[in-house]
């Protein structure tokens, strides 16, 4: 008798780490849980790679362009009260422009610059336990080169 098994399908995202004067760039977005900070972070789209996919979470949530430099690491997270699990590769890099005139994807209600200390202070305001650990990973000086990522988008 063979047993039928579920295919487990994690939700894979992507989220940009950024730090400027000893600050990092986060966004204040309307979820079901209430009013939440996040890194400017997204799902990958079918078929796009994971930096596209960066590039384009970062600018449709700040309309900053961003240029990916290093993976800061990649996170498991299943979550507490919904049946959902995620996959996140953040990523570190610079921005290397703005577009004044670019709106924010529906849901974000502003862009702000926050400290360590500020971002640990609001912890209770969190999307997820990303947003601390990835700016500690960052803060402790990991990168891993791009390089170790392989993508074979099309091949056939």
């Amino acid at each position: 008798m063979s047993e039928e098994k579920t295919v487990w399908k994690p939700h894979v995202v992507v989220a940009a780490v950024v730090e400027d004067a000893g600050k990092f760039l986060l966004v204040e977005e309307v979820t079901d849980a209430g009013i939440l900070f996040n890194q400017p972070a997204g799902h990958v789209e079918r078929g796009e790679s994971l930096l596209n996919a960066v590039r384009r979470e970062m600018f449709e949530e700040t309309a900053h362009h961003f240029e990916p430099e290093a993976l800061l690491g990649v996170y498991h997270w299943r979550h507490p009260t919904k049946d959902r699990t995620y996959l996140r590769f953040a990523f570190t890099g610079v921005v290397t422009g703005y577009d004044p005139t670019a709106g924010l994807d529906e849901g974000i209600l502003r862009t702000v610059w926050m400290t360590p200390a500020e971002i640990s202070e609001s912890r209770e305001r969190h999307r997820s336990p990303f947003v601390d650990q990835c700016v500690a990973d960052y803060l402790s000086g990991r990168r891993y080169p791009l390089e170790l990522i392989n993508e074979f988008l099309h091949l056939q």
